[in-house]
């Protein structure tokens, strides 16, 4: 009996390594066609051909340009009003009323050198508040010459440098006297409040004439509804005449939304 089952472990066993050996061999058949895929070289399949594509020219686009400056011509062509004028101390003012904006002029007589200089006041009568400039100023001469005034720094620098200190000096004395007998004006925010700023600025009695230079000549101002500002413009007017005059022309002001126009004949009247 031993021996019979000694037999049998022994035909069990074989089988066993039979069939594990037919295991190795299906697996070793079915990894070689595997391997064999794998490994085998692949062919890159070619590239259509390029096509010419059509090129498109560059489409333009358009753009607002922004509005050039005023020409000369644009200032030739305002309109000119008929302005209320009155005199004054000797002096000739025009004055024009827009949307509530009044502004009012006259040439002061020659005292500096290569300069003319026009008294000038600004009500704002308007609802809202405005920035009075010297830039706003323009004078265009008859033969089509335009003169911009001049910035205050630009003023007191060649005041300064130019004129002497008497000549400063009498200027602002005439500026006072024509301010403070004019008529239904009271200025809230300009020759007095930049005179006293002045004389606090310049404490030196050396630099009175500056402080007078400073104290007359307009500067950028804002004037709330109902507020009014004064003072000189300056053109600078390199000419052989001794008057000094602006002549004939047109003064444009654009200033607080409005345009105005005067127009001036001839040498400006000065008594």
């Amino acid at each position: 009996m031993g021996l019979l089952m000694d037999g049998l472990r022994m035909r069990f066993s074989g089988w066993r390594m039979v069939f594990a050996c037919s295991l190795i061999l299906l697996a070793a058949a079915l990894a070689r066609p595997l391997g064999l895929q794998n490994n085998a070289p692949q062919t890159l399949k070619p590239e259509p051909p390029l096509t010419p594509q059509k090129t498109t020219p560059p489409q333009t686009t358009t753009t607002q340009q922004p509005d050039p400056p005023i020409q000369l011509p644009d200032l030739a062509n305002l309109p000119i009003e008929t302005p209320t004028q009155f005199e004054s101390k000797g002096l000739e003012y025009d004055a024009l009323t827009h949307g509530g904006i009044t502004v009012m002029f006259a040439p002061l007589p020659p005292h500096i050198k290569d300069f003319s200089i026009l008294q000038v006041t600004v009500t704002n009568g308007s609802l809202v508040s405005w920035t009075v400039k010297p830039s706003d100023f323009v004078f265009v001469r008859a033969d089509g010459v335009i003169l911009n005034s001049v910035s205050a720094d630009y003023v007191v620098e060649s005041l300064l440098a130019k004129a002497s200190r008497t000549d400063v000096i009498k200027l602002q004395l005439l500026y006072e006297d024509r301010l403070y007998n004019l008529q239904n004006f009271r200025s809230t925010n300009g020759y007095e409040k930049r005179r006293q700023a002045a004389m606090a600025m310049f404490v030196n009695k050396e630099f009175k004439a500056a402080a007078a230079a400073s104290a007359i000549t307009m500067i950028p101002v804002k004037l709330k509804p109902s507020d009014s500002t004064d003072g000189a413009v300056f053109f600078e007017n390199r000419t052989k005449e001794k008057s000094q005059s602006l002549g004939a022309g047109r003064l444009v002001v654009r200033t607080c939304g409005e345009t105005f126009v005067f127009q001036t004949y001839g040498e400006l009247k000065n008594h």
